[in-house]
């Protein structure tokens, strides 16, 4: 086992593909053009929050402490970004195309879709090995859009994670040990 620590520095790709059935796929099928989100500013955040529980008696004597909650949220912001983006990041979002003009309908809580995402972010480093970040889940942040004269439109992706596997799993942080 490499015992060796690295400093990872930069950005990545970020890739978002439907979550169908209860595995996730593989890097060469989730790591494709067609899954990836948007060329991405700011990097990504990934964000784990757990919840705890202290119980004591009234003297103070005995204690116990348990993890009752987890929090995981994956930031991002999507700078390059199309209509069909904002049905990955919002569940109500709808999209009609017809030639030269694409239409997206957003909102209409009977038009939610309830669908759950892979989302993989992925910092590549040719030198110590690439990092892997995937959760399963979906962007329950909303987003806004600001049209600014002298500034691009980034779209602020905030995706919750749900658990993945039967473990309760809500992380998968992969990352590549270079063999000497």
């Amino acid at each position: 086992m490499d015992g060796k620590e690295n400093i990872v520095l930069g950005s990545g790709k970020l890739y978002v593909a439907e979550f169908v059935g209860t595995t996730i796929p593989d890097t060469a099928t989730l790591e494709v053009e067609s899954n990836r989100l948007g060329d991405i500013q700011g990097g990504a955040t990934l964000g784990y929050k757990p919840k705890f529980v202290t119980v004591t008696d009234d003297l103070g004597l005995v204690q116990k402490t348990i993890l009752t909650e987890e929090e995981v949220t994956l930031k991002s912001g999507v700078l390059t970004w199309n209509g069909k983006t904002l049905t990955k990041l919002c569940s109500t979002a709808r999209v009609t195309e017809t030639t030269g003009k694409r239409t997206v309908k957003i909102g209409g809580i009977n038009n939610q879709d309830g669908k759950l995402y892979v989302i993989r972010f992925v910092h590549e480093d040719a030198v110590d090995g690439d990092v892997r970040v995937t959760i399963v889940g979906n962007n329950q942040a909303g987003f806004s859009l600001a049209f600014v004269k002298d500034k691009e439109t980034v779209v602020d992706a905030e995706f919750l994670a749900a658990p993945m596997d039967s473990e309760g799993t809500k992380i998968m942080f992969e990352e590549e040990i270079p063999v000497a």
